[in-house]
């Protein structure tokens, strides 16, 4: 709650002087839900409010906690997973997955083979006692990656009464391989030597070890904040707000409308050269 992050950080309403919260992308009723609460909190503390781009926040927050600075961002989390680098006042998107998140398919799976909800952990640990590689669609074109054929399959592979650690297992490999082989192809195309993992799949210990070997045969470096600063955050909000505002952003309160589909390319990026 507000009054709850005002008391963790040992201040009082009266010390905001700026309000800051994700105009998208996102679930609509979320956003909605932030957006209301922001617009009135700046109208009744009397500051000024910025809408950011929740995607563009796990790359700033990122670059301000791990020092690098110009890289290659490999976003993967619930909602969205994207290949993201700086270009030309712009986050341009390099490749995308064409389906789903990969978080989202993670959590669908778990669903799927009775592990709860928010699986990923679950998933990850479970994967660690799997020792059979089992044969899942492996969906890459160019930059862009599909996940749906993967999921398909691996509940099959539950049906025909495969071991869940080997499933577990069998998919981490094989989306990771995929998530990895587009980021250096990614890497390659526009020229970086840096890599920076971020969204909530980020904290995946078998995925970090994946990317950084491949950074390090490419003797590039990869960066990757805590893991609490990997899934979403409201520090990444603040900061993002913070530097938007800093480089001469205003916005109005009709300015501040949420969009579901609020792309990480259509916001143009002032606080950089």
């Amino acid at each position: 709650t507000i009054v709850g992050a005002v008391e963790t950080a040992g201040i009082s309403l009266k010390d905001v002087d700026l309000v800051s919260f994700s105009m998208g992308p996102g679930l609509g009723p979320c956003l909605r839900v932030a957006g209301t609460a922001a617009r009135s909190l700046s109208c009744a503390l009397g500051v000024p409010i910025i809408g950011v781009n929740h995607c563009i926040a796990h790359i700033e927050i990122g670059n301000a906690l791990t020092g690098c600075t110009d890289p290659c961002l490999l976003y993967a989390s619930g909602g969205n997973t994207q290949i993201i680098a700086y270009s030309d006042q712009r986050y341009r998107i390099f490749g995308e997955t064409q389906d789903v998140g990969i978080g989202n398919m993670l959590d669908k799976l778990g669903r799927d083979l009775g592990l709860g909800y928010y699986a990923g952990p679950t998933i990850e640990k479970m994967a660690l006692d799997g020792d059979k590689l089992l044969d899942l669609p492996y969906s890459v074109k160019g930059m862009d990656i599909s996940f749906s054929g993967i999921l398909t399959a691996a509940v099959a592979y539950r049906d025909k009464g495969c071991r869940i650690e080997d499933i577990c297992y069998s998919v981490q490999e094989t989306t990771f391989s995929m998530l990895t082989e587009v980021t250096e192809r990614a890497m390659a195309h526009i020229g970086k030597d840096e890599v920076l993992l971020g969204g909530g799949v980020a904290q995946n210990t078998r995925l970090r070890e994946m990317v950084a070997e491949m950074a390090k045969e490419r003797g590039a470096k990869m960066f990757v904040p805590e893991r609490q600063f990997c899934r979403d955050n409201g520090a990444m909000i603040a900061w993002l707000g913070n530097i938007m505002y800093q480089s001469g952003v205003r916005m109005d309160i009709d300015e501040t409308e949420v969009m579901q589909r609020y792309r990480t390319d259509a916001v143009p990026v002032t606080w950089r050269d």
